[in-house]
């Protein structure tokens, strides 16, 4: 049974990773290769997001679930970073709070696909689907 479990956290690892490497390469593309305005606050999803595309790895050769450590530290403010972003968006949060004084405005939506699919809801979702692997993995290599 151990061998099935270990196998089991190292694909929720992988699965982690795998969300991570997609979401670099994606705001990399969106930035680099279309040219698309960064804010500050996207720049700060990235801070965070950018690292777990390089440290997980290192937890999947050899499989080790204590890399939950540091990928969860990233993961968490990364996320509430794109939930404050999209709530700025949404006219949630005054526009007084506002981080963005200088350069691109954060409440600007450079990209809006189907109608409501903003780049923070795509952050928000990939640090979601991150905290909840490495969560898995950390509790079901704990059995």
């Amino acid at each position: 049974m151990p061998a099935r479990n270990g196998s089991t956290v190292w694909a929720l690892l992988f699965g982690a990773w795998l969300v991570a490497a997609v979401a670099t390469l994606g705001a990399l593309f969106l930035g680099e290769v279309m040219g698309l305005p960064i804010c500050v606050l996207c720049w700060y999803q990235r801070i965070f997001m950018f690292p777990l595309a390089l440290i997980l790895p290192i937890g999947l050769f050899p499989c080790d679930r204590k890399i939950v450590r540091y990928a969860l530290p990233l993961a968490v403010p990364g996320w509430l970073i794109a939930v404050y972003h999209q709530l700025l968006i949404a006219g949630v949060i005054p526009e007084a709070i506002k981080p963005c004084t200088q350069g691109v405005p954060c409440k600007e939506q450079a990209i809006q696909w189907f109608g409501f699919l903003t780049i923070p809801i795509l952050s928000i979702a990939a640090f979601s689907t991150i905290i909840a692997l490495l969560l898995a993995a950390h509790f079901r290599g704990s059995r």
